[in-house]
């Protein structure tokens, strides 16, 4: 049984065609990295899957009962605003101590219940929504962007917890992402999404597929080479990130 079945889906917003014909299920337990141009519908699929955004035509049929957490790009909250990362968790509805406590331990954040929101890193803040997205133990995570703000070991260290949080919680993840090359190591499919899907497989399948290349260039041979490095746990040098994200921009 899939968690999100999707058929057909076409979604025209303020008259003009954003998404077209696009059929994708989401399966659970699976980790599924969607990427494209600024542009290509990603984040309006997203909204989709969540029923923030109705289709003009097609279908989406989500699982009775499913459970989806959500976590956006970024979220700005009043520095000067006296808040800790516990009393943060409790907007809009206050969560028991025991909840509370689970989640912030299945993003690795346990230690920062008393700290403040605004001395967050930008890492230990998108953990953070994380955790709060954690909270309901949802069947479906769904990240937009989640590491839009993060430099690359930011980043893969983020990608390598929600791997960890999959495995701990078993929940579906459907993320968009800005760097394919990061996000890789951790997904079983790679959707490649330019108003429609031009490709989708395992990621060392879309990154040698001709769609994606004439979406992002021809240099993904540094993109497919730190999927590898990173699967192998290996220790890598920070030359070789920096070459690889430029290849894979």
């Amino acid at each position: 049984m899939s968690l999100v079945k999707i058929a057909g889906l076409t979604i025209r917003l303020g008259g003009q065609q954003v998404l077209h014909g696009v059929t994708l299920d989401i399966e659970k337990g699976e980790i599924v990295t969607i990427v494209g141009p600024n542009g290509s519908g990603k984040s309006t699929l997203l909204r989709a899957i969540i029923g923030a955004v109705k289709p003009t035509s097609g279908t989406v049929t989500r699982s009775p009962g499913l459970r989806i957490g959500y976590v956006p790009q970024t979220l700005h909250i009043d520095p000067t605003l006296p808040l800790t990362v516990r009393r943060f968790l409790d907007l809009p509805t206050r969560v028991g101590d025991t909840a509370a406590r689970d989640a912030l331990a299945n993003a690795n954040v346990g230690p920062l219940a008393d700290r403040q929101m605004s001395d967050l890193s930008g890492g230990q803040f998108q953990r953070v929504l994380l955790a709060r997205a954690l909270l309901s133990k949802p069947d479906l995570l769904i990240l937009d962007e989640a590491t839009q703000g993060l430099d690359q070991p930011g980043s893969a260290a983020f990608y390598r917890q929600i791997a960890q949080v999959r495995e701990t919680l078993g929940c579906a993840v459907v993320m968009v992402s800005h760097e394919l090359h990061v996000v890789m190591a951790a997904s079983d499919r790679v959707i490649c999404l330019n108003g429609h899907i031009c490709c989708e497989g395992a990621p060392e399948h879309v990154a040698s597929a001709p769609e994606y290349r004439a979406l992002f260039g021809t240099g993904t041979q540094g993109a497919l080479a730190l999927y590898r490095h990173e699967h192998s746990h290996s220790h890598d040098q920070a030359h070789d990130h920096d070459h690889s994200h430029e290849a894979a921009e």
